[in-house]
């Protein structure tokens, strides 16, 4: 089996790495209370998915 004949360095690890980012979350705008909110998911602030109210939300 194969194996490394020297240690890599931490540059050339992380020169490797480089590519390894996180992606922002997607956020859309809820169409009943207008507050950001991720897609396919109940409100946090009015609680409505889908035209209809799926949880009690905060008193808007």
């Amino acid at each position: 089996m194969a194996h490394p004949k020297r240690r890599s360095s931490n540059s050339r690890t992380g020169k490797r790495r480089t590519h390894w980012k996180l992606s922002r979350p997607a956020f859309s705008e809820c169409p009943n209370c207008g507050q950001p909110r991720r897609p396919h998911r109940v409100c946090s602030n009015c609680g409505q998915y889908n035209g209809r109210e799926v949880t009690e939300g905060e008193s808007v």
